[in-house]
């Protein structure tokens, strides 16, 4: 840094706050660290009785920590993002639309391995909602080499998207109620008005309900009824324990079903099943999706709207991060459950 006339200053960036006192009206930071000062703000200076302030001198390869974190955040953001600020030094990228938050892992950790440019964002994988703040770039110094910027970029070009916010489908779907007591009507169905409220509250469209009794070949039946109907995806609830006549893992196989998991390290959601009949993904409930607010069901369902096929790998990953904490008033999706990033 270095001292320099206040009528010299424009262009350069303030060391540190400048306070203004006006008795009985005012006393704060008039400037603030890092303000880049413009030809109006001399005689301001000049009127606090400033003639020499101490300044960062910005030369060849050195950027202002605004220009930096715009450069950062330009860089890395995708589709469905928007830019906000700079604001002290910071930019906030903010969600666009409605979607899936998507993040390239392994890329925002190296983006940070340089301790001077900072990248943070929420968890990858996760719903949110238009105007959600779901990043934000810094720098720590209040200017940085260049270069610093420029790998940050060339990170972001060879990731890209670093970030983005991906579109949900809203898909038309079947459910297929499984359980000869449910079928022969010795009890109510409990289960499918859970899942007909979690699906339109994604906008899907629901098909239709077809109750079976437990029966390879009904299962079959129904979850081909749907198909031929133009199903985009089909959800059969009602059995998914090893109980000898909980046959539904069956029924799907037997429909056609390309088996990704039958189990998953999640719970609430271990009994959870998923299949592929073609390209259309067919969910085997377990029975937790109809008394926990948050299940397996709200961590991947928006995943598969968003057009992504699931494979073992990503069932895989949801073990850290998969223990619900049951809390006595769910925070979802803002909370550690589900999320593995």
């Amino acid at each position: 840094m270095k001292v320099v006339p206040v009528r010299e200053a424009a262009g350069m960036v303030l060391c540190h706050d400048i306070t203004q006192i006006i008795p009985g009206k005012f006393k704060g930071p008039a400037f603030r660290k890092g303000h880049v000062l413009r030809e109006e703000d001399i005689p301001r200076l000049l009127d606090m009785g400033k003639e020499h302030i101490f300044v960062w001198e910005i030369h060849s390869g050195l950027l202002h920590e605004d220009e930096a974190a715009a450069r950062m955040a330009r860089a890395a953001a995708g589709s469905g993002i928007a830019l906000l600020g700079p604001k002290e030094g910071k930019i906030q990228l903010v969600a666009e639309q409605d979607g899936l938050f998507k993040v390239n892992v392994p890329a925002l950790f190296e983006v940070n391995e340089d301790a001077e440019a900072v990248f943070v964002t929420i968890h990858t994988n996760q719903r949110v909602a238009k105007g959600k703040v779901v990043g934000g770039t810094h720098v720590v110094p209040l200017v940085i080499a260049e270069e610093k910027i420029r790998r940050v970029e060339d990170i972001c070009r060879a990731n890209a998207p670093l970030v983005e916010i991906k579109p949900m489908r809203s898909l038309s779907a079947g459910i297929v109620t499984t359980g000869t007591e449910v079928y022969r009507g010795r009890i109510e169905d409990h289960f499918s008005p859970v899942v007909v409220r979690k699906l339109e509250e994604l906008d899907c469209r629901v098909l239709g309900q077809e109750l079976v009794s437990d029966s390879v070949e009904l299962i079959v039946e129904a979850i081909r009824t749907f198909l031929d109907k133009g199903a985009e995806m089909v959800i059969v609830t009602g059995g998914m324990s090893v109980d000898p006549d909980d046959v539904t893992p069956a029924g799907i196989r037997a429909a056609g079903g390309r088996v990704v998991t039958y189990g998953a390290p999640m719970l609430p959601g271990a009994m959870f099943m998923l299949a592929y009949i073609g390209q259309v993904p067919v969910l085997g409930l377990p029975g937790c999706v109809m008394y926990h607010k948050t299940t397996i069901l709200d961590v991947l369902l928006p995943r598969i709207l968003a057009g992504e096929e699931i494979v073992r790998a990503d069932i895989v990953k949801l073990a850290h991060g998969g223990l619900c904490s049951l809390c006595g008033e769910c925070r979802y999706p803002n909370c550690g459950f589900g999320k593995n990033g």
